[in-house]
């Protein structure tokens, strides 16, 4: 049976589709995660790999009251915490907003590049006695992305939702928790950003080290503050948005795992192989921290 993570973003709390095992209070090196991890099954015609059924571990990213704001989400604990319990494929499921004039409030962008201007966060397993160097050219998975498209035109067979799928993008990743200025809006779209948001390139970058293949499905929720009209962002806005495609995110998700391939058809599965730049003895307390990842240093 494969084992799926989710990551729900605003607006998206639980999964309705989930027959539900297990909750679970898991503690980390890091600490804990956002909120309790909700393991279940998803039922599904046989996919590619013989599977009928996925366990689906889902954790929500701000809190089940999003009462965690994005520069304090414990990312760490989260990749951490998923893997620990069995996830080996990642989906994160985002709210943001468009730099295009062509990407609607309402529609899909699967997202496959990050430019990420967070500061100060913890983005790394690696730190304090152990060096790792991971590539993260491509930091969304190809197999995983494809199968997330797949999944997206099912749901839309079945969805009383219109919308347009924009099947790659670049997503700018801000600290928060206040949205752009203008002038930093204008100069973000110059750069090339498609999207714009405050939490997934933290998340990429730790599911890389975490040898866990990561896609994101986005769902744009606003046109930012770059346009001429005088419009902004709000809340309000972005509340109003979420609401109408929360039933459409579930749907997506509870369809993807018959798309899914085997999580060891993504490099990202061996992402530390080459990556590991320290050798030799270790202290006590880095085999404590990595020991859930890299059981081959004790």
């Amino acid at each position: 049976m494969m084992a799926l993570g989710v990551v729900g973003g605003s607006g998206i709390y639980s999964i309705d589709e989930l027959s539900v095992l297990a909750e679970h209070e898991v503690d980390t090196p890091y600490g804990r995660p956002s909120s309790p991890i909700v393991e279940g099954v998803l039922k599904h015609p046989k996919n590619p790999v013989g599977q009928e059924e996925t366990r689906l571990f889902f954790l929500a990213r701000h809190g089940r009251n999003h009462q965690i704001p994005p520069h304090q989400i414990n990312y760490r604990a989260n990749i951490c915490a998923l893997r620990m319990l069995g996830a080996r494929q990642l989906l994160s499921v985002s709210a943001v907003g468009s730099m295009r004039e062509d990407i609607v409030p309402g529609d899909v962008v699967v997202v496959d590049q990050y430019i990420d201007w967070t500061k100060g966060r913890a983005s790394t397993y690696f730190e304090e006695g152990v060096v790792a160097h991971v590539g993260l050219a491509d930091p969304v998975c190809a197999e995983l992305h494809r199968a997330l498209l797949q999944a997206i035109e099912a749901a839309r067979e079945v969805s009383d939702t219109e919308f347009d799928v924009h099947e790659r993008g670049t997503y700018l990743c801000i600290q928060g928790p206040q949205f752009s200025t203008r002038a930093e809006s204008r100069l973000y779209q110059a750069w090339g950003a498609d999207v714009i948001g405050m939490t997934a390139a933290t998340e990429a970058k730790l599911a890389r080290e975490a040898e866990l293949p990561y896609a994101v499905l986005a769902f744009a929720t606003d046109y930012d503050c770059w346009r001429n009209d005088g419009s902004d962002v709000s809340v309000e806005s972005v509340l109003a948005v979420l609401r109408a495609n929360s039933s459409l995110a579930q749907t997506i998700v509870a369809l993807l795992p018959s798309y899914l391939t085997h999580p060891q058809l993504s490099p990202a599965t061996t992402a530390l192989k080459h990556a590991l730049i320290s050798h030799g003895p270790h202290a006590d307390y880095v085999l404590d921290q990595l020991a859930w990842l890299l059981p081959q240093l004790k």
